[in-house]
């Protein structure tokens, strides 16, 4: 491959540009996403009737609003939590009033530090029985010495790798849905972060506030180190800011949502990572380039990332500075300034050792043979011979140009497609599942604005014919 690697990283970087969609447009993962939402939404935890689970779309598909030519999705991310129980800081004082999606009694529960930052424990703290009259809640000391346990209370069929729905062939993605519990309070943990000092004012301060008044959540898992002992495998969680990270992202250019997919397709097609859990990984996590990601956005000007664009070099200067965090066995946590993400116990050398030899003429050159021929694949196949000589700058150039062209020539029947297969799936969840009031709230909640009105019209067809051949009950109500 001759020429000089500046011009093939041009070539990558142009490419980039021009094929990842920007505005966010209607897709297929967020039609899977609203159905797995309204699935869970209809789960009562410990057979409480009344009580409800309350789900949130987690991962990449809240957090990109670019679409590449490869996928950036490789599953469904779903958290959710019961709104029977919410967890508040210890010293913090019960609360007297509450979201409307809580029960009328909660169990609360005090958030207090392990000898690990960022992972607690939760032990019971006070019972809130709501007032009818004026709806505040009043508050009932409980006896100290108990622990809410991590192991999952909710035991359905949504958690692992496994379809959606096993009557839906159409439904590609796999779904990972973790327990959590709510917090409404930003965490003492993470103090300092909204205050810290920035430099090149990112985030912004409606940013920051949005962060903060979303408050955290607290999940089900242990510190890896902790998994097997007896009493913290089974009751030590770890503080989640999965709600402030969507935010962040989205708030972000789209050059650096671009250099984010760059780097995780790197890292996954290298085989860099082994899971994408932030803290329970053997060794590198995506929620290692995560946080690479944030630390940049904070600690770079605008100008570095969009004065005389090159991905290829943006990305190399990254893999170094994780490189360096590797070897240094220290990657600070983004809002817990005394959680480290790295430690002895990960196989962390030979990945920093691969990632010191990447320089712009590898990356360049590893991004057209392990991404840009791969997209060639999905061409008509005149545009994937192009490829078969590329040995020099022009005839790459002209070669990656007809990938560019027909992407944005495709652009409409991709979103046509999307849209029938998308009214597909709805028809037949909505026909097989008769989902209720309240799944279908949750799913309205995530659908685009259009789908939403053809969720909601289908949804009262599928009544209207219902209440035809039976009489109005109240399942179809309720």
């Amino acid at each position: 491959m001759a020429g000089k690697y500046c011009d093939v990283s041009k070539i990558v970087t142009t490419f980039f540009l021009n094929t990842c969609r920007l505005p966010p447009r209607l897709s297929r993962r967020d039609v899977e996403a609203a159905i797995l939402c309204a699935v869970i939404a209809d789960v009562h935890p410990l057979d409480d009737k009344e009580a409800q689970v309350i789900p949130l779309v987690t991962g990449s598909v809240a957090e990109f609003y670019i679409e590449p030519v490869l996928p950036h999705v490789g599953d469904i991310d779903v958290m959710f939590y019961g709104n029977t129980q919410l967890a508040i800081p210890r010293g913090h004082p019960p609360p007297t009033q509450l979201p409307a999606e809580f029960h009328n009694y909660v169990v609360v529960l005090d958030i207090i530090d392990s000898h690990l930052p960022g992972y607690v424990y939760l032990p019971l703290r006070y019972l809130l029985i709501q007032c009818h009259k004026h709806g505040k809640y009043n508050y009932i000391e409980c006896d100290e010495g108990h622990y809410l346990s991590n192991i999952h209370y909710i035991d359905t069929v949504i958690h692992g790798p496994a379809k959606l729905f096993d009557s839906n062939d159409l439904v590609t993605l796999t779904s990972d849905a973790v327990v959590c519990v709510r917090c409404l309070v930003w965490p003492p943990q993470a103090a300092d972060w909204p205050i810290r000092h920035r430099n090149y004012g990112w985030p912004d301060s409606a940013t920051l506030d949005r962060v903060v008044s979303n408050g955290c959540d607290v999940v089900g898992v242990a510190h890896r180190q902790c998994r097997q002992h007896e009493w913290m495998g089974t009751f030590q969680w770890r503080l989640s800011f999965s709600r402030a990270e969507i935010v962040l992202i989205n708030s972000w250019m789209p050059v650096q949502l671009i250099v984010y997919h760059m780097l995780r397709y790197f890292i996954k097609t290298e085989r860099l990572t082994d899971c994408a859990d932030n803290s329970g990984a053997g060794t590198l996590s995506n929620y290692h380039i995560k946080t690479l990601m944030l630390w940049a956005c904070e600690l770079k000007p605008t100008s570095w990332w969009t004065e005389d664009l090159n991905f290829v070099r943006i990305g190399v200067d990254l893999l170094q500075t994780l490189s360096v965090w590797l070897t240094d066995i220290r990657c600070l946590h983004y809002f817990i300034n005394n959680c480290n993400l790295v430690d002895n116990s990960l196989n962390v050398n030979n990945v920093a050792n691969k990632l010191k030899s990447v320089d712009e003429e590898y990356l360049s050159t590893w991004f057209i043979k392990n991404y840009i021929i791969q997209c060639a694949q999905l061409c008509p196949v005149y545009i994937l011979r192009l490829f078969d000589d590329v040995s020099y700058i022009v005839k790459m150039q002209y070669a990656v140009s007809e990938i560019v062209g027909w992407r944005l020539n495709t652009s409409l029947v991709d979103l046509w497609q999307s849209v029938l297969v998308s009214e597909y799936i709805i028809a037949l969840e909505v026909s097989s599942h008769s989902p209720t009031g309240r799944s279908c709230v949750h799913s309205m909640n995530e659908l685009k604005q259009s789908l939403s009105v053809y969720f909601s019209a289908f949804n009262l067809l599928h009544v209207a014919r219902k209440t035809s051949r039976n009489s109005l009950t109240v399942p179809l109500i309720t």
